[in-house]
């Protein structure tokens, strides 16, 4: 490795870690630069030395290996880069680690495209798992930027005020995360039955998106019974969380779930929608951290709370300031009143399923003064029930006039 210096005359090699001058070699007069270029060739650049003191406290330096330097070329023009395909794991992970040092994913210019390519070249490793539970100007900040994380397993997006008509919806069940998202937590969204049939008019309609789909957290959203007829376009759908909605717990809610998700209730709440154990997980964890402190809306929030708060005071109301800055937000105090009423489902076991059933049929049978009686009707009210289920899945999935319209709208 060699340096110029602006002196034609004298030439500098560095050599087994000494820098040797050497001052007879004449070397060929440079061309010209051109007068586009700002910078000097020559120049040192520091981020190619490592620094750092030795023993005796003095200041010493190394130059940094080529692959770093290239490396770290790489980092700052990742939006230049084509595509990462069919490059290794750990050259992959070394490129993502350089970029995010130089806060390129902060950038809203390049961010997305530079995700894309991480995204596209090695899928889950980037990111298998996403928690934007409450945090609404986030996913509103970098909803492009999230959109590029197509291979999440695991999406939860608690209380992020999606509404009715969100236009994360056709992200939610396009072809990218069709074959990879499998747990999806969208409660607390004031999403009603309409935004329920929006959000699944593409599955039902057109055969496809989210066909891995197993767990899907409803909970503290206005639906009501006649939405869960929306539902049945997820075949491998094994839990559901119902809990704080308008449906009560009924045995009519029961035997409705039953025939039409197969799906029966859980008297014990189930851990797979405790919340606690959500996290991000990738090589995005730290972007998404950086995301939220480097926050635009954050700022804007506290100064609006900050002057609201003062403006309370001004008029002699600081008893209600304290109240309201004291106060939980709605859901949680939903959350905390219905602890111990949670709608929780799971799909049975072939034996378990037996057990339930069998119960439920006799209830409703007249009594008989024989038991063998019982036994000899049960397979026929077994029989009935099984094939009840299809004539109201037929009927449920008729398109209606609201889906051609929806169908429309696409």
């Amino acid at each position: 490795m060699s340096n110029l210096s602006s002196d034609n005359s004298t030439i500098y090699v560095r050599e087994r870690g000494n820098l040797r001058r050497f001052s007879d070699i004449v070397l060929v007069e440079p061309k010209p630069l051109s007068s586009c270029r700002r910078t000097d060739p020559f120049v040192l650049r520091k981020e190619h030395f490592i620094f750092n003191y030795n023993e005796e406290g003095s200041l010493r330096y190394s130059t940094k290996s080529l692959f770093d330097i290239a490396l770290l070329f790489v980092a700052d023009n990742i939006h230049h880069v084509d595509s990462l395909v069919g490059f290794p794991e750990q050259i992959g992970s070394r490129l993502f680690v350089a970029a995010e040092e130089n806060r390129v994913f902060l950038n809203p210019d390049i961010s997305s495209k530079a995700l894309q390519l991480f995204s596209d070249a090695y899928g889950e490793i980037v990111l298998g798992s996403l928690c934007l539970r409450n945090k609404f100007p986030l996913l509103q900040e970098r909803m492009d930027a999230i959109k590029t994380f197509h291979s999440l397993k695991s999406l939860d997006l608690f209380g992020c005020k999606l509404g009715d008509n969100h236009e994360l919806f056709q992200h939610l069940t396009s072809t990218s995360l069709a074959s990879s998202l499998i747990e999806l937590f969208i409660g607390g969204n004031s999403l009603s039955d309409a935004g329920l049939q929006r959000l699944t008019a593409p599955i039902r309609m057109m055969r496809k998106g989210l066909d891995c789909l197993q767990l899907l957290d409803l909970s503290y959203n206005p639906i009501s019974e006649a939405a869960l007829r929306y539902l049945t376009c997820f075949p491998k759908l094994v839990k559901l969380d119902l809990s704080g909605t308008s449906l009560k717990l009924e045995t009519g809610l029961k035997t409705t779930i039953l025939k039409l998700l197969g799906l029966i209730y859980s008297e014990k709440p189930l851990d797979s929608f405790d919340h606690s154990r959500c996290k991000t997980e990738g090589w995005a964890e730290q972007v998404v951290n950086q995301w939220e402190t480097s926050g635009s809306q954050m700022p804007k929030q506290r100064k609006i709370e900050e002057s609201r708060t003062l403006a309370l005071r001004f008029f002699g109301r600081q008893k209600f300031v304290r109240e309201v800055l004291n106060a939980a937000p709605l859901i949680h105090e939903r959350v905390e009143e219905a602890d111990n009423g949670k709608l929780h489902f799971y799909r049975p076991s072939n034996n378990q399923a037996v057990e339930k059933d069998i119960p439920s049929m006799t209830d409703c049978e007249v009594k008989t003064p024989c038991h063998i009686k019982k036994r000899k009707h049960q397979p026929e009210k077994h029989d009935t029930l099984q094939h009840c289920p299809p004539a109201k899945q037929t009927c449920s999935s008729a398109l209606t006039a609201e889906d051609i319209d929806l169908l429309n709208s696409y």
